[in-house]
């Protein structure tokens, strides 16, 4: 579909035209025609998004160019097979792991960390539980000592770091979002439980059996497939948070002090996420890699049987996923935010399908996430990252595209 559309395409005046290619099923038309003026209107370089309802493929939907300084009618085109990374939305894919852990008897979410990573039992982190690591309650976002990229790319320096740190919270009394600090978190414990990274295990157990295009450790044959990210300005003002309280995650980030600064700068200087080697580092926090089906045909596995009938949650694991954690105002990102068991769940900061639905976003852009009831499974990438945090102005046009269709 070659779209003609009057708008601000990127950032300027004129007529922007969009070759969107891909399919969609019948009556999920908005959703193309949403997609096609995200380029038009919302600044859009290069995305993809897809759609499963019922453990069935409904849309892919692909446009612009692979590399986000591509210009949209020259440069390599996105393809139905190109990836980008998704920043944050690895955090709703790596928390698969711990979780099927524990579906499979491996790991009591009610036992101390220590229990598993004894190093862990230090600076007032004794009472630390596992689900206080998912649940963004283990009060360590921030180091006192940021890692360097080469060290944050180290696990056993991450762990290391991890291990030392003091809370900035009583472990299990407060929430706060660990931007980067759960890459350590997550991945040191899943390598104490079972002797594997968790990139590992993530391409054994999940990633190779449901034939997902999607890596936490981007393997060198796959290095072609993906595209340079960088980050570009909206064409409108479009805050990444729905709600402003009297203190924004703005302002705090401007505060070099402040435990909103300190957590998204636990690597510093920032990593090049252009750099092959931190594509290949085992980050589950952040440096995460996949195509748009395969993010949603991942959280399609999540909520019930793929087509071949293949699932990865049984419901009691569901049920944990999206059963809230905690919930209220954020120590980092200062507005209310809501969790379950390693995902963010549907709430004014992070707007996903509906109140039963669960995922991640990527902080300036992607976003993947299911909804139970509806059966929907949503999956959205892009090489353009704008300045938000939770709740991007071209996923959420998305969302409300899909949105529609289901009431319809």
């Amino acid at each position: 579909m070659r779209t003609a559309l009057t708008g601000n395409g990127h950032g300027g005046s004129g007529t922007t035209v969009v070759d969107v290619q891909g399919t969609v099923a019948d009556g999920y038309e908005p959703l193309r025609d949403a997609f096609a003026e995200n380029f038009a209107r919302r600044g859009e370089r290069g995305a993809a998004v897809a759609v499963y309802r019922d453990g069935h493929q409904v849309a892919h939907l692909w446009a612009g160019t692979k590399d986000v300084d591509g210009d949209v009618d020259g440069g390599a085109p996105w393809e139905a097979g190109t990836a980008q990374i998704v920043r944050s939305a690895t955090k709703g894919v790596a928390a698969a792991v711990p979780l099927l852990l524990h579906q499979r008897g491996l790991v009591d979410l009610d036992a101390p960390v220590g229990t598993y990573w004894p190093e862990y039992k230090t600076a007032g982190k004794e009472r630390t539980l596992v689900r206080h690591l998912l649940s963004h309650r283990a009060g360590v976002p921030v180091l006192d000592t940021p890692l360097t990229p080469a060290q944050a790319m180290d696990p056993a320096a991450g762990a290391a770091a991890i291990a030392a740190q003091a809370p900035a919270w009583e472990p299990g009394t407060e929430h706060g979002y660990h931007a980067q600090t759960y890459s350590w978190l997550t991945g040191e414990l899943v390598r104490r439980v079972t002797g594997r990274s968790i990139g590992d295990w993530l391409a054994g157990e999940v990633a190779g059996p449901l034939g997902l295009d999607l890596w936490i450790g981007l393997p060198d044959a796959e290095r072609h497939r993906v595209g340079r990210v960088g980050e570009i300005e909206a064409p409108a003002a479009a805050p990444g948070l729905r709600v402003r309280p009297k203190k924004s995650v703005a302002d705090a980030y401007g505060d070099p002090r402040s435990l909103t600064r300190r957590a998204f700068g636990a690597i510093h200087p920032p990593a090049d996420e252009n750099d092959p080697a931190y594509r290949a580092a085992e980050l589950p926090a952040s440096a995460g890699i996949a195509t748009a089906p395969a993010l949603a045909r991942f959280y399609a596995s999540l909520i019930g049987e793929l087509d071949g009938g293949k699932r990865l949650f049984a419901p009691a694991t569901l049920t944990l996923a999206r059963t809230e954690e905690s919930a209220g105002p954020d120590r980092v990102l200062i507005s209310p935010t809501r969790f379950g068991l390693g995902y963010m769940l549907h709430g004014p900061a992070s707007p996903l399908l509906a109140p039963g639905s669960f995922g991640h976003p990527g902080r300036g852009g992607s976003l993947a996430f299911a909804d139970p009831e509806s059966g929907i499974a949503f999956g959205y990438v892009t090489n353009g990252l704008q300045r938000n945090i939770t709740a991007d102005p071209r996923a959420q046009a998305l969302v409300r595209a899909v949105a529609g269709v289901i009431a319809g």
